[in-house]
């Protein structure tokens, strides 16, 4: 079975689905975890949701906002 870093270029932890893709970060994971899975530091409350954060930021998707950085 492949690693869980074996994407080039990604970052952190993140679990795959029955078919390969990387499963999607929940919306309610806090913005403390993401900053500390991902090395950012994005000046929010670390309680924020992340779905939060990217709605009111305009920002698509947790990659879109790791690779923004």
């Amino acid at each position: 079975m492949a690693s869980k870093h074996d994407a080039a270029g990604m970052r952190g932890d993140r679990s795959r689905d029955k078919d390969g893709r990387l499963r999607d970060k929940r919306d309610d994971t806090h913005m403390g975890t993401i900053e500390e899975q991902y090395g950012l530091e994005l000046g929010v409350r670390s309680d924020m949701h992340l779905g939060n954060y990217l709605k009111e930021n305009d920002i698509k998707s947790l990659n879109d906002l790791v690779h923004r950085q």
